[in-house]
C-alpha cells in the first residue's frame, strides 16, 4: 500500500493495538508520535508498546527533548520505510508530534545553552504575575496564549523572544492539510464512558505491573525538564497508592478530553469507531486508506 497511514486517538482508546494490526496486513513499520515514550526507563508509566516502534525509548532521562529533533528522526524513519516498499504507521496521542511527523513544521529552535535556566531562575524570582507581563512587553501575542501560572511555557516563550521566535508565530502550520507524502489520517473514537473504564484499569494495572519500583529508579538519576512531565511522575513518587491511583485516573481523564477535543481539529481526519477488536477497527482503517488511494491525488500550493 502507498502513503503513510497515521492512527490518532486519545490515551487508552487502544491505538497500538490498532496500528500493530493495521501493520500486519500491509507489512508496516509503526513510528510512534508520543511526547513521553521517547524516554527510556519509564516503560510502565508511559505505556510503551511491547512490540518494536521507531522512536521509542530513545532518549535518556536526563535528555531535554524538543519537537525539531523528534520531527528529524519521525522524518527519517518515514522516508526509510517508503524507501523499502513498506507503509509507515504513525501512532500516537501526542497532537503536535504527529503532525511534526507528517508535515514539514517549522519550528521554533532549541534554546541557548543556560538561557532556560536563566529565565527559570527569573519567573522564580519575581513571581508568575512579573513573569508574565515582562512577557507580554516583549511578545503580545505569546502572553494571550498562555497563562501567568503556566512557568514552562512561559519560560518557553521567554527564550523564543529573546532570539527573535514567538511561541505563536503568525503563520502556523499545525491544522493545514500539506503534509510531505499521501497520508490517510485516523482518529480513534471510543465513547467517554468506555474510555474513563479503560483509564482507570489500565491506571490500576500500572500498579500491579511495578510502576512504583519504576520510578523509583528512575528519580535516582537526573531527570530532564521535558522528563518530568511524565504524567503520573509525581504521584506515584510522592503518594500513598490508593491516592496516587486515583490522581493519575483523574488526570489522564482531564489529558484524554483534551485529546480528543485537539483530535477533531485535524484537518482531513477520518473517525473510526474503535470500542470494537482492534482488527475490525484495522479493517475499517484499511477500506478508507484504500478508498483514497484510488482518488486522485490532492494539490497544495
Amino acid at each position: 500500500m502507498r502513503g503513510v497511514v497515521a492512527v490518532f486517538g486519545p490515551t487508552a482508546s487502544g491505538k497500538s493495538a490498532v496500528a500493530e494490526a493495521v501493520a500486519d496486513r500491509v507489512a508496516g513499520d509503526l513510528i510512534s508520535a508520543d511526547a513521553m515514550q521517547v524516554y527510556r526507563g519509564l516503560p510502565i508509566l508511559t505505556n510503551q508498546p511491547v512490540r518494536s516502534t521507531s522512536l521509542v525509548g530513545i532518549w535518556p532521562l536526563d535528555f531535554d527533548a524538543s519537537v525539531a529533533e523528534y520531527q528529524r528522526l519521525a522524518h527519517a524513519a518515514i522516508d526509510r520505510a517508503l524507501a523499502e516498499g513498506r507503509t509507515p504507521i504513525v501512532v500516537g496521542g501526542t497532537g503536535l508530534y504527529l503532525r511534526a511527523a507528517l508535515a514539514d513544521l517549522e519550528l521554533p529552535p532549541a534554546p541557548a545553552p543556560g538561557r532556560r535556566s536563566h529565565w527559570e531562575r527569573v519567573y522564580d524570582r519575581v513571581g508568575g504575575e512579573r513573569a508574565h507581563a515582562l512577557l507580554a512587553e516583549r511578545d503580545p501575542a505569546a502572553a494571550e496564549a498562555v497563562h501567568a501560572n503556566d512557568r514552562r511555557r512561559v519560560v518557553r516563550a521567554l527564550e523564543l523572544a529573546e532570539m527573535g521566535h514567538s511561541l505563536r508565530p503568525d503563520r502556523d502550520r499545525l491544522w493545514t492539510e500539506a503534509t510531505r507524502h499521501p497520508t490517510t489520517i485516523i482518529g480513534l473514537d471510543v465513547p467517554l464512558a468506555e474510555l474513563d473504564r479503560r483509564i482507570e484499569v489500565r491506571t490500576r494495572e500500572m500498579f500491579e505491573r511495578g510502576v512504583e519500583d519504576e520510578v523509583r529508579a528512575a528519580l535516582e538519576q537526573p531527570l530532564s525538564q521535558t522528563a518530568r512531565q511524565v504524567l503520573g511522575l509525581r504521584e506515584v513518587a510522592q503518594l500513598p497508592r490508593d491516592e496516587a491511583c486515583a490522581e493519575i485516573t483523574r488526570k489522564t481523564r482531564r489529558y484524554a478530553r483534551y485529546q480528543r477535543k485537539w483530535l477533531r481539529r485535524i484537518p482531513g481526519v477520518v473517525m473510526v469507531a474503535a470500542d470494537r477488536p482492534a482488527e475490525e477497527a484495522a479493517d475499517a482503517i484499511l477500506e478508507v486508506a484504500r478508498a483514497r488511494q484510488r482518488l486522485p491525488a490532492r494539490r497544495t500550493g
